[in-house]
């Protein structure tokens, strides 16, 4: 159930609102308005007079409505009407009159218009015009002439939904902290449907100018890309010429001037204004000294390979700054995906969004690398021949999703850890697609017998438990691929099998075997240790205890949160 707040402040507001309630509806869409409660039970509806004019009726409602505000005159507040829409979800049961009638009540002594018995509360009517919803209408004057005590009242009214939907058994949706995107109006979803749109306006432009903040490197790409999408650009200049913030439109929406309709930044979404674009811009422009040239394809995942690092053992800061990045990424993903899975993609994408704004402020330092790994990607489109370069990023992009739901559960953020859950199972669909397709050309290209026997005795040795699982797993044979090309590029296959099975436990992987081929293909591909370095390592590990090693408190082991199965 969603309750939402609109103050009215124009002069008439009560009679434009209650004009509303009891019309037609911008596209016919209101039938049999009615009246289901009023603050005294008995108010004028003009809804059901079949004994006189709706009009009458409805002119003698409007001015019972405003006797509080007219008393006061000139010291009327400002917002005169408070309208609040409540609805139910779709597959909801069917409320009576008289149940929503109930949840008005309720509704209104949570906003504080009308506390439970107070007979001096604001006068208010609840409208209803269709089976799935109903408009409160409410003027903003107390009938002993004082202002209503509403502070916080969308927060109030969104907790009293939350024990509503208990109490009828309604769909029960997340609670929010006030950082969620804001979701069109009905009005914008008639006017989108009336120009041929899908989706509304602002979504496509927050879509648009989400996409624009993660691909470009700096202010001036940003908005140049916006241009090349096709979205035009306000400035919002200071006294001094600069910039101070920017409005967004799509040339074909329009007014009935014919002029675009702009909408704020931060009106898209509250981490779209200006000063937050140039924020996350900054995390991709250039430094003075000159990054290392590399596999874009190695350098991205190396990157998000560190995101369940940070969001298990870094600071809360940090933590949201990797989910920034991370939504970033997923962004960028469907733009440089195969045309088979680019749907699934954007609809992770847009899951995912919810999950990267939380009341946590973010720390955007350590994200650099996996910003500008990305980007290569979508910029110079590097080759990726067996697919596995992309596979392999998926795969690590799928796991940091599942550690960031776990992240916002742990710091009980509702609605992001639905978000991520979300996004996580088209990931997964996607996933499929893609990494079947890649292991099989792998396993086809399977070692000799007696190599791969040899393996088989390291993993026995290593991970006893686990080995009877990787060595039955369909993608078994595409692992010992991977560890014969690792041992080819002059790596010692055990030591990097070694440090594929310590990097995460396996005992939620779906696919052992799976997992860690995506984890030796990666740590096969950077650059093998010489010959001084390997001859140091095996004195090392020849001095190291032969026991495994407990963690302290002070540093535990990541563990695989639940969800994510491979």
């Amino acid at each position: 159930m969603i309750p939402k707040i609109i103050l009215g402040s124009v002069p008439d507001a009560t009679r434009r609102t209650i004009g509303y309630l009891f019309g037609k509806g911008r596209a016919n869409e209101h039938i049999d308005p009615h009246l289901v409660a009023s603050w005294n039970g008995f108010a004028p509806d003009p809804g059901r007079s079949s004994h006189r004019d709706p009009k009458d009726a409805m002119a003698q409602l409007v001015a019972q409505l405003d006797q509080p505000v007219k008393m006061l005159g000139d010291k009327a507040p400002k917002d005169t009407v408070w309208h609040c829409p409540v609805r139910a979800a779709p597959e909801d049961p069917i409320l009576t009159d008289t149940q929503w009638a109930d949840i008005a009540r309720r509704i209104v002594a949570a906003a504080g218009i009308a506390p439970d018995g107070d007979k001096e509360g604001c006068r208010w009517v609840a409208v209803r015009h269709a089976d799935d919803h109903i408009h409160i209408a409410a003027t903003l004057v107390r009938q002993d002439g004082r202002r209503p005590e509403r502070g916080y009242d969308q927060r109030a009214v969104q907790r009293e939904a939350r024990e509503i939907e208990v109490d009828y058994g309604l769909r029960r949706l997340k609670q929010g902290d006030g950082t969620g995107s804001k979701r069109p109006t009905s009005k914008e979803h008639f006017k989108a449907k009336r120009l041929g749109q899908e989706v509304a306006t602002r979504d496509v432009l927050r879509l648009r100018v989400r996409r624009a903040v993660a691909a470009a490197a700096d202010e001036a790409e940003f908005f140049a890309l916006l241009e090349a999408t096709g979205v035009t650009v306000r400035l919002k200049l200071g006294p001094s010429g600069d910039a101070l913030g920017c409005n967004f439109a799509l040339p074909e929406d329009t007014n009935d001037k014919g002029e675009p309709v702009f909408y704020a930044g931060s009106t898209l979404s509250p981490d779209l204004s200006l000063p937050k674009i140039r924020k996350s811009l900054a995390t991709t422009s250039p430094e003075p000294t000159a990054v290392r040239a590399g596999d874009p394809w190695q350098q991205a995942t190396a990157a998000a390979e560190r995101i369940p690092h940070h969001l298990s053992r870094s600071d809360e800061k940090v933590g949201q700054g990797q989910l920034v990045a991370l939504g970033a990424t997923l962004e960028l993903l469907p733009i440089t995906a195969p045309p088979a899975v680019k749907a699934e993609l954007q609809q992770a994408a847009l899951a995912f969004e919810r999950a990267t704004r939380s009341r946590i402020a973010a720390d955007l330092d350590s994200t650099r690398v996996l910003r500008r790994g990305v980007q290569a990607i979508w910029r110079e489109r590097p080759q990726d021949g067996d697919g596995s370069g992309f596979a392999m990023l998926l795969d690590t992009v799928l796991t940091a999703v599942a550690f960031a739901m776990h992240w916002h559960r742990t710091h009980r953020h509702a609605q992001q850890e639905a978000a991520a859950e979300q996004a996580l199972v088209h990931l997964q669909i996607t996933y499929g697609q893609i990494a079947e397709p890649v292991l099989a050309g792998l396993a086809q290209r399977a070692p000799s017998l007696q190599m791969k026997q040899r393996f088989a005795r390291h993993l026995q040795q290593a991970v006893p438990d686990h080995a009877e699982r990787i060595l039955n797993d369909p993608a078994w044979d595409a692992l010992t691929t991977v560890l014969a090309e690792a041992e080819a590029a002059g790596h010692n296959a055990a030591t990097v099998l070694d440090q594929a099975l310590g990097q995460r436990p396996l005992d939620n992987a779906h696919s052992p075997a799976r997992a860690l081929t995506w984890r030796v293909r990666r740590l096969g591909e950077r650059h093998a240790p010489g010959p001084r370095a390997q001859a140091a390592r095996a004195r090392s590990a020849a001095q190291r205890p032969t026991g495994p090693i407990p963690p302290t408190a002070a540093t535990p082991p990541p563990q695989a949160p639940p969800g994510r199965r491979r």
